[in-house]
């Protein structure tokens, strides 16, 4: 048999990505909801649909700051307006004079009501005198006190904003599912709202194994490697809405690693481990957390998934409460794919988000890539929207496990189990990476 064929039958023993994902998710439940005053609800997601218990503008409004007047006074049709020769440049040769009988405010709130050939003046915000059809802006007019001269004509309805005109009470504000937005917020409070159920932000405590590790601050030596993966992944997880907990190094020790994990149920809805997935010797995760420990949950089940880099994934609980843990490579390029293709998922679908997987684009390539054969593989590239629309995506240098191209990146070209090649010029699946920069 050949190496070809080798390749080809280990990578028909491993399980679809799809199929891993699929089996996984639905073994997880949104957190339960709770009801929070509106200042604490930024960043979560709501768990109900939200409707408007009023409506919004409440009152009718003055939408500039000017004059409120009847329009047929300004417009001729009336009997109340005086005509006066207009300032020199004037277009129509004329202004309109009416009455000025008070001054309006937002904070004003008693009703009052316009007669023929009268006007009040209002600032942007205050309610509109019973009548008023219209509001002349201040650079409109000679801004007089006593009386005002108008030397152009609005339209009738011209800054004018009437009671539930943006937003009528019992509309539906958001559903179910959508993130609180600071604009969701405003929405929420101009409507009355003070109050909204949504999912908490998961709680989620990252762990990397391995005796071979050492903190950050210092260059990796023979024998040792610094971690990157703990404070990576802690990013990761701040990234997508979590309160993220960095806990740091955990020797291979099994009994400091099963302790270690059992105090954190206490503070976590999800706990994500790095290294020790694989078969090797000094892979102790896989082998301490794939055995049952008499009534101990579990176990946690390690799967050869056909993704690339990185195939040994873990998913399952721990803890008496039952508490999820994933388990990710400790290549720190594998770890943060993996972070992409299973545990920020995970966490999408714990806070109740949807949709839980990251947005996609299909996308011309610009440079001919091959992959390994069986392995859906996600690799670092750069995506531009073109002129005439649609995306290029330009694979960055170095393959799946170069850290400064995960770095670069702003998206991961997806090649499938059945790609071994991909020719610039073809369309490819590209994850669009939300990068704030």
């Amino acid at each position: 048999m050949t190496a070809t064929a080798d390749a080809e039958a280990a990578a028909n023993e491993l399980t679809p990505l799809a199929d891993y994902l699929g089996s996984v998710l639905r073994r997880l439940r949104a957190l339960p909801p709770l009801d929070l005053d509106l200042t604490q609800a930024h960043g979560n997601v709501l768990a109900e649909d939200v409707v408007a218990p009023h409506a919004f503008p409440a009152f009718d409004q003055a939408a500039v700051d000017g004059y409120a007047a009847r329009w047929e006074d300004i417009s001729g049709g009336g009997r109340g307006p005086s005509y006066v020769p207009a300032p020199s440049g004037t277009p129509g040769g004329r202004t309109i004079r009416l009455n000025v009988v008070g001054d309006l405010g937002a904070a004003s709130w008693r009703p009052v009501r316009l007669t023929p050939g009268s006007c009040f003046s209002v600032a942007a915000g205050a309610p509109l005198p019973i009548g008023a059809d219209v509001v002349v802006p201040v650079e409109w007019t000679d801004q007089g006190m006593a009386a005002v001269e108008i030397f152009r004509t609005p339209k009738r309805g011209y800054g004018v904003r009437r009671a539930g005109e943006e937003l009528p009470a019992g509309t539906l504000l958001a559903r179910a599912g959508t993130y609180v937005s600071p604009a969701l917020v405003a929405v929420f409070a101009a409507t009355g709202i003070g109050h909204v159920v949504v999912r908490p932000s998961p709680r989620v405590v990252i762990v990397a194994t391995g005796d071979e590790l050492v903190d950050v601050g210092r260059g990796s030596q023979p024998g040792q490697v610094v971690d990157a993966n703990s404070h990576a992944l802690t990013a990761a997880a701040a990234e997508v809405g979590a309160q993220a907990y960095r806990v740091g190094i955990c020797d291979d020790d099994p009994e400091g690693l099963r302790g270690l994990l059992e105090d954190q149920t206490l503070r976590a809805d999800l706990i994500i481990t790095t290294g020790g997935t694989g078969t090797g010797p000094g892979d102790m995760v896989r082998r301490i957390l794939s055995r049952r420990e008499g009534s101990r949950a579990g176990p946690v089940t390690f799967t050869d998934v056909a993704l690339y880099p990185g195939t040994a994934l873990g998913f399952g609980t721990v803890g008496a409460e039952e508490v999820p843990v994933v388990c990710l490579p400790g290549d720190p390029g594998a770890a943060l794919i993996g972070f992409e293709v299973l545990a920020r998922p995970a966490i999408q679908l714990l806070a109740g988000a949807e949709p839980v997987f990251r947005p996609s684009v299909r996308a011309h390539l610009l440079e001919t890539v091959s992959s390994p054969g069986g392995l859906r593989e996600f690799r670092p590239a750069h995506v531009a929207e073109r002129r005439g629309g649609g995306y290029t995506v330009q694979p960055l240098s170095g393959g799946p496990f170069t850290l400064s191209g995960l770095a670069e990146a702003n998206g991961l070209l997806v090649l499938g189990e059945r790609v071994t090649t991909a020719a610039a010029g073809s369309t490819v699946d590209v994850l669009l990476l939300d990068r704030r920069r």
